[in-house]
Parts: structure tokens; C-alpha cells; sequence
């Protein structure tokens, strides 16, 4: 299983991004995805996830109504587009998938995750 996270760089206060996360060797929709950040000096934090039954989307609060999670069956990858960036979603942002469904309380937990991607760093100056 390889998940390629794409879409990182620098952008002002404001900005938007889009972040592509590209998976090969996964069946996709059999687990969970997610993405997850981690900031210097910080631990790796849950952002957003979708559940692979129902398309349902879950996210932190601190990006809740900024960030939007969504999936592409046919292209077996997942975006995370970010609106109204702050200096404070600065952090290298991993994509991370799970080989099965996982209940929702779990779901925000990185140790639950079965694969990752390589991370990309998205900076956003003030």
C-alpha cells in the first residue's frame, strides 16, 4: 500500500489550499482515511476523516467550516481543500488510511491507522 500526499506550500493568511492524497495497492472505501497534522514541537493531531460506508466527514474543531474532506472512488484518492488558512495550520499534513472500518470513536486516533503517507508541508505566513 502507497499513499502519496500532495498539494502542500507556502500561502498568506487567508489562502486557500488544496492537499491530494493519491493511494495504490488499497481497496478503496474498505476503511477509513484521514488527514493528519503535526506542527513543530507538537504531537501529530487529527484533522478531518470520512468514513468508507457512508461518505460520512469528521472534523477537528479547529478547522471545522474552513476544511473539507472528500473522496474520489474512481481516482482512489482523497483531497483536503483548505479555506480561510491561519498561521496556526502551519504543520506537515499526512494522509493516513485504515485496511478496515473503525467506530468512530476511535477514528481521531493516529495509532488506529494502518498506512501512511509520506507528508506535506503547508505553511501559511501571517
Amino acid at each position: 500500500v502507497q499513499l502519496q500526499a500532495s498539494g502542500g506550500g507556502l500561502v498568506q493568511a487567508g489562502g486557500s489550499l488544496r492537499l491530494s492524497c493519491a493511494a495504490s495497492g488499497l481497496t478503496f472505501g474498505s476503511g477509513n482515511m484521514a488527514w493528519f497534522r503535526q506542527a513543530p514541537g507538537k504531537e501529530r493531531e487529527f484533522v478531518s476523516g470520512i468514513d468508507p460506508w457512508n461518505g460520512k466527514t469528521y472534523y477537528a474543531d479547529s478547522v471545522k467550516g474552513r476544511f473539507t474532506i472528500s473522496r474520489d472512488k474512481d481516482k482512489n484518492t482523497m483531497y483536503l481543500q483548505m479555506n480561510s488558512l491561519k498561521p496556526e495550520d502551519t504543520a506537515v499534513y499526512y494522509c493516513a488510511a485504515r485496511n478496515r472500518r473503525i467506530i468512530i470513536s476511535a477514528m481521531h486516533q493516529a495509532g488506529a491507522y494502518d498506512h501512511w503517507g509520506q507528508g506535506t508541508q503547508v505553511t501559511v505566513s501571517s
